[in-house]
């Protein structure tokens, strides 16, 4: 009964944000970055104690070693938080918009324009720092949130959450319920009974447990599941620049969604390139799995299975495979991937353009790191998270995401029978 008050409370709180103004909101966003700095000791005191247990659950291994290093906050983390909270009020407001403007008939008058989502349940692994991204882009998108973080992160998001709630009480005490936490799973499964109140679940985690709650709800549903990201270097890239590139999206941080899984070579050039990158990645400690035809090359590494193929390691590992086309390439990726990044390593525009157009997935690259995938650095402010799906938002989900539109149309007396029948007026549908 209390997580259906807490959806109803928010449900009311959604509708008053909706209209809130923009400085208002801002306002809030300013204050919530200035509280995170402010508090920051606070902050990585609960954490530290988060990443003590943490540490202890690995050793049993009960938690995952990636769920630790994404759980980690340091006071630079802290401090991009803010940042990050501060860019989204420097972004432009995106409710109420106008997407378009037709004149039906003279006097008549229809406008599509953007209005928030409603309520948003947002489920989230162990990053502390996820909480302030995604209270901070539904707030200035209109939409009341409930954050369910990890349990692992429980300290840190109790006071991650108290300090974003009363930053906005500072401001706007009737919007509060706005932002709100849920802590348990059995929280989470009230949550997808309540269709009355909650419009939209985002649950970043696995493919499997992204079913499980499209499975349960009759709630719409943005998935942000595994990220199972690839590399392809052509028989045309430049080889210095394709070892720098597949060393920054597996090495610089492994324990995220981006990084890739898996680099695929042209036979072409595979003699060549393999051990200069195998140098690269045996110098940062990644365990490195091939095929057949790596192993030749590389007889060193481990043989990769047909498991490894689909596999998202979070960690220092990744597969080799030496492919024959860039064609075999894209077949590999669009069979095993999840639809989330990947990234052509090549200097032929035609192959890449081939490559971009082909591959099925949310963010595609030519010669970059697939760690560019990500909402800050596309210029979004943050965001809520990485959706593989083919409907509303797709790739890195901001504030254009997080809002939907409505039609608002005026006349003066229009009726509808003006419009039948052998006599019927003709509609202009003229654009506006």
């Amino acid at each position: 009964m209390h997580v259906q008050e807490s959806a109803k409370r928010a449900k009311d709180a959604a509708l008053r944000l909706a209209t809130l103004s923009t400085a208002t909101k801002d306002r809030a966003l300013e204050a919530i970055a200035e509280a995170l700095i402010e508090h920051r000791e606070h902050i990585l005191e609960a954490n530290h104690c988060d990443v003590t247990q943490a540490k202890s659950l690995v050793e049993r291994g009960v938690l995952a070693k990636p769920l630790l290093d994404r759980l980690k906050l340091t006071e630079h983390k802290v401090l991009d938080m803010a940042t990050g909270v501060r860019s989204v009020a420097g972004l432009p407001d995106p409710v109420g918009r106008t997407l378009s403007t037709i004149e039906l008939d003279a006097g008549l008058v229809l406008t599509q324009m953007t209005c928030p989502i409603g309520v948003i349940v947002a489920i989230f692994e162990s990053r502390p720092d996820a909480m302030a991204q995604i209270a901070s882009l539904c707030w200035k998108s209109g939409n009341a949130v409930i954050m369910k973080g990890g349990s692992e992160a429980q300290a840190s998001n109790r006071v991650l959450g108290q300090l974003i709630r009363g930053a906005i009480a500072s401001v706007d005490a009737s919007c509060v319920e706005a932002i709100q936490m849920v802590e348990t799973r059995e929280d989470v499964h009230a949550l997808l009974a309540l269709d009355e109140y909650i419009d939209l679940f985002i649950p970043r985690g696995s493919n499997a447990f992204v079913r499980y709650i499209q499975d349960h709800t009759r709630v719409s549903v943005l998935g942000h599941a595994e990220g199972l990201c690839h590399a392809y270097v052509d028989q045309h890239a430049d080889l210095g620049r394709a070892v720098a590139v597949c060393y920054d999206a597996k090495v610089q941080y492994p324990a995220v969604c981006n990084a890739i899984e898996t680099v695929l070579v042209h036979r072409r050039i595979a003699a060549t390139f393999l051990p200069m990158l195998a140098s690269a990645y045996r110098n940062a400690g990644v365990e490195m799995r091939g095929c057949a035809a790596t192993r030749t090359i590389l007889p060193e590494v481990l043989e990769a299975t047909a498991a490894d193929w689909g596999t998202e390691y979070l960690d220092l590992i990744v597969s080799l495979r030496v492919v024959d086309s860039p064609e075999e390439a894209i077949a590999h990726i669009n069979q095993h991937g999840s639809g989330h990044t990947d990234t052509i390593l090549t200097e032929d525009p035609e192959t890449a353009e081939h490559f971009l157009a082909h591959v099925d997935s949310a963010t595609v690259m030519h010669n970059a790191s697939t760690r560019f995938a990500d909402g800050f650095r596309f210029g979004k402010g943050a965001e809520v998270g990485i959706s593989t799906n083919k409907t509303h938002a797709r790739g890195p989900v901001g504030l254009d995401g997080l809002v939907i539109y409505k039609y608002c149309l005026v006349g003066q007396g229009h009726v509808v029978v003006d419009y039948v029948g052998p006599q019927a007026k003709p509609f202009t549908h003229r654009s506006l």
